[in-house]
C-alpha cells in the first residue's frame, strides 16, 4: 500500500513538471520555427535592396547613361522605376516567401558618407498593377513622394552614394504572438523589417 501510494505520488509529480516545462519548450520550439522564416525574409529583402542600390548606382548623369538630354537611355523619368523594378524583381522571384503588399515603403535617397538618408528622399509605395510600365509590365508600386531627381545625380567627384531602403512587416506564421502576449510580450503578430544598402556612384573623373 506504500508502495502504491509513493508510485502515485511521483506520477503526480512528473505530470506537474511537465505542465511547468511544456510551455517554455514550445515557446522555444516556436520561437526557432518563426526566426528560420523570418531570416528567409530578411535575406530576400537585404538581397533586393542591393539590386536596387547597384541598379540605381549605374543609371547616373555624367556617364552617358541617364537621359536628362536628348537621345539619351534610359530616360530620367525612368531611373527611379528601373530602381524599383529590379527590387521587385527580387522580391517576386520564385522561392521568394515575401508578400508585396507588406512591403509600406521602398526609399531611394542620397546617402550620407555613413550611409544615413540626405536631403529629400522618394518614395515609392504598393499600388498593385498601377505602378509605372517597366519591360511591359506595370508595376506594383508608385512614386508617393518625389524630391532627389535623378538629373541632379552626377557622377563626378565627390563621387555621391545612393541608398535603398525597403521598409517591410513580416507576420508571423506560427502562434508565437499569441503565447507571447500571454507572457506579456504585448499579442504582436508580426515584426517590422528594415533593410538598406547604399552603393558610390562610379566617378568619371
Amino acid at each position: 500500500m506504500r508502495r502504491r501510494v509513493a508510485r502515485h505520488r511521483e506520477e503526480g509529480q512528473a505530470i506537474v513538471e511537465l505542465a511547468l516545462i511544456m510551455p517554455v519548450f514550445m515557446l522555444l520550439l516556436l520561437g526557432i520555427l518563426e526566426f528560420g522564416m523570418a531570416f528567409d525574409h530578411l535575406i530576400t529583402i537585404s538581397y533586393a535592396s542591393r539590386e536596387g542600390a547597384r541598379t540605381g548606382a549605374a543609371l547616373v548623369n555624367g556617364g552617358g547613361t541617364l537621359g536628362c538630354s536628348a537621345g539619351q537611355s534610359p530616360n530620367a523619368a525612368s531611373v527611379d522605376a528601373q530602381v524599383v523594378a529590379a527590387v521587385e524583381r527580387v522580391l517576386t522571384s520564385p522561392g521568394s516567401q515575401v508578400a508585396l503588399s507588406r512591403v509600406s515603403q521602398i526609399r531611394i535617397y542620397q546617402a550620407t558618407s555613413t550611409g544615413a538618408e540626405t536631403g529629400s528622399v522618394n518614395v515609392w509605395t504598393y499600388t498593385p498593377g498601377v505602378g509605372p510600365v517597366v519591360d511591359g509590365d506595370p508595376l506594383d508600386f508608385s512614386a508617393s513622394a518625389s524630391g532627389w531627381t535623378a538629373c541632379s545625380r552626377v557622377n563626378t567627384l565627390p563621387a555621391p552614394s545612393i541608398g535603398v531602403t525597403i521598409r517591410y512587416r513580416y507576420a508571423f506564421n506560427t502562434p508565437l504572438g499569441g503565447i507571447l502576449g500571454f507572457f506579456g510580450g504585448g499579442g504582436q503578430t508580426g515584426l517590422d523589417v528594415t533593410d538598406r544598402s547604399v552603393m558610390a556612384m562610379n566617378p568619371t573623373q
